[in-house]
């Protein structure tokens, strides 16, 4: 059961960091309508995270950060292969670090929740 909840907690990081990257690359080119800033494009990703620490019990930052670094390359690879990529490789790979990033800090932000409410 717990090796069922952890896989299904890395698809679960995987899937949505790779649907958060897709729609963020393609609709909004990386930041939020009428912010004008491509850097508060990426709290978005605090939602893979979040998601993963929900359905993982345990281990729920390193649940979260594994699906987003197996996503990593697919996401590279689709925008550069797909999409026309906006911005240089090294800009475009720290984009997608920091994303991992804040994919931590929502399975950080699932752990701190649940242990507020333990208590």
């Amino acid at each position: 059961m717990k090796l069922r909840r952890r896989r299904l907690g890395v698809i679960c990081s995987f899937l949505l960091f790779i649907a958060v990257c897709l729609s963020l690359v393609v609709t909004m080119k990386g930041d939020l309508p009428g912010s004008g800033k491509p850097e508060t494009g990426l709290l978005f990703f605090i939602l893979p995270g979040i998601a993963s620490g929900l359905v993982a019990r345990r281990r729920r930052v390193v649940i979260a950060l594994l699906g987003a670094l197996l996503a990593l390359p697919f996401c590279y690879l689709l925008i550069h292969l797909f999409l026309l990529p906006s911005r240089s490789v090294w800009q475009e790979l720290a984009w997608l670090f920091s994303a991992v990033f804040w994919c931590g800090i929502g399975g950080l932000a699932c752990l701190f929740v649940g242990r507020v409410f333990r208590h």
